[in-house]
């Protein structure tokens, strides 16, 4: 292409390669911007997976403070004050993120995010930042110091802390240099990439919180195994006694140790030392009459030179001897096919133990202290509990069951059904869901698929509860007001395919 005089048609050729090598560099870049707001995407839904397992560790040590406040109480507080900074600085960042997008129409389409200038003007003025940018700087700055001062500085979180939260300025790989923190990472940068570098920043939030809480409720934990504190616990053998039967049973204390043997034990305001064998007061007393009984006392020992009492309680009752079984179901007057059922099977007065239950029509299986019950095939279930009681007498109790196939779902988007007004980026961005609006059973529901349908376009068939790439793609065309049909939807409830799941309509607002 270099020598001679080019002719009018080796020229266009040329020309024609340029821009094709131009428009090879443009197509490199847009694949790159995707890629920046794909991570962010991955980066949004694993944010919202921590947080729930998060929320999970704050409410397991609210309860434990509440049960053990000595033990769990301090503990809880600098949690919640942990919860308190994070959230706030999530927040943050989150408006952050809104406001810097506020112009786009679409906020998933990354490929138009190349632009540097929205979030250079935002943070920076000249060689100085904004009010915007040293805000910026002092939410960072605030909640890295924040978190520190709950923990401690000698806490081995201070490092981590600091690390994932600086702002200490950059060095410069090519010259050696210093250069300031937030324009090392924000300063020149797509608007896609900042976006991202704000959804890892939350990220890093929750991920301290959890990391912080984990290893702190861990710690206690191991503590608390490692405590010398003990309380008087009555083990009857049965809670319920006839009258007649004698009631049996041990008093022990927690963390058993059969090497422990007290001073002095007082039970029901008797001298029961001579009942204590290997660490436990054997009870061995007749039940009384019908009603309820209490059984208390104080065990004594020394410890430290000092006598140290520890008191306990317990009630049982003294029913009359009963002449049926009593069977129901846990959840209704019905039970459903397909599922595991949880059904309660009791006599009064009568050890789970020493109860024997069968099924006809379906499965029955034990299942801790409960059963479950699996109907089959047919219309009715008959369960059949049978029974000795402590006076030799033979119980033997049928009761029948009603048998239903799961109900029909309704197609949910954001846990609304019918028809739900939201944009686009909600649509796309947002799983397709089922559930029950009123239905008794605790039913873990999975959409393994659904149609959907755009006004002028096919209807696509989707494998799995998300939009795929192709139907974003369609969506995008679509315009505000119109009525996306999704149906058809396949899921199933607690690994059973439901038969019938009611579409869900989306009325788009942009």
């Amino acid at each position: 292409m270099a020598g001679g005089k080019l002719s009018a048609r080796q020229k266009m050729i040329n020309l024609m390669y340029l821009v094709f090598i131009a428009m090879l560099a443009m197509q490199m870049d847009k694949e790159v911007l995707s890629a920046f707001g794909f991570m962010n995407e991955k980066l949004s839904e694993n944010n919202v997976s921590t947080i729930e397992k998060n929320n999970e560790a704050y409410t397991n040590l609210e309860t434990k403070a509440a049960e053990q406040a000595a033990k769990f109480g301090k503990l809880n507080e600098q949690a919640k004050k942990i919860k308190a900074y994070s959230d706030n600085f999530y927040s943050y960042l989150g408006d952050l993120k809104t406001k810097i997008t506020s112009d786009l129409e679409d906020k998933t389409d990354y490929e138009t995010m190349d632009k540097t200038e929205a979030l250079d003007l935002y943070f920076f003025k000249g060689d100085k930042y904004t009010d915007s940018g040293q805000e910026f700087l002092d939410n960072i700055n605030t909640y890295r110091t924040n978190v520190i001062n709950v923990l401690g500085e000698d806490s081995k979180f201070t490092s981590v802390l600091k690390s994932r939260f600086t702002t200490e300025p950059v060095v410069n790989s090519k010259t050696g240099g210093k250069v300031k923190w937030l324009k090392a990472r924000f300063e020149g940068f797509p608007l896609v990439a900042s976006l991202t570098a704000f959804t890892q920043m939350q990220a890093d939030v929750r991920n301290t919180e959890a990391d912080i809480v984990t290893s702190l409720l861990g710690g206690k934990l191991e503590e608390s195994l490692s405590l010398n504190n003990y309380t008087g616990i009555v083990r009857l053998n049965k809670t319920a006694y006839f009258a007649g039967e004698r009631v049996t049973g041990e008093v022990v204390l927690g963390r058993y140790d059969a090497s422990l043997v007290p001073d002095k034990v007082i039970l029901n305001e008797k001298d029961a030392t001579d009942a204590v064998k290997n660490g436990q007061v054997i009870i061995d007393m007749p039940a009384g009459n019908v009603g309820e009984k209490n059984i208390k006392g104080t065990i004594f020992f020394t410890e430290n030179g000092e006598e140290v009492p520890v008191e306990f309680e317990s009630k049982y009752s003294v029913i009359a001897e009963p002449s049926s079984a009593v069977v129901s179901a846990d959840k209704m007057n019905v039970v459903y096919r397909g599922l595991n059922n949880p059904i309660s099977i009791s006599l009064p007065g009568v050890g789970d133990n020493n109860i024997k239950a069968s099924a006809v029509g379906g499965i029955l299986s034990k299942n801790g202290k409960g059963w479950n019950l699996k109907p089959g095939s047919g219309s009715t279930v008959t369960i059949n509990v049978k029974a000795t009681l402590s006076s030799g007498k033979n119980i033997n109790s049928p009761a029948t069951f009603r048998i239903k196939d799961i109900p029909a779902a309704v197609g949910l988007v954001r846990n609304q059904s019918g028809t739900v007004r939201m944009p686009k980026s909600g649509l796309a961005n947002s799983p397709i869901t089922a559930g029950y609006e009123d239905f008794e059973f605790d039913l873990k529901v999975n959409v393994t698929g659904f149609k959907i349908k755009i006004p002028g376009q096919l209807t696509i068939i989707v494998n799995g509860n998300r939009l795929t790439a192709a139907a974003k793609k369609k969506l995008n065309r679509a315009k505000r007001g119109d009525q996306i049909n999704i149906y058809d939807i396949k899921a199933t409830a607690n690994g059973v395919p439901i038969k019938k799941v009611f579409p869900v309509n989306i009325e788009l607002t942009n």
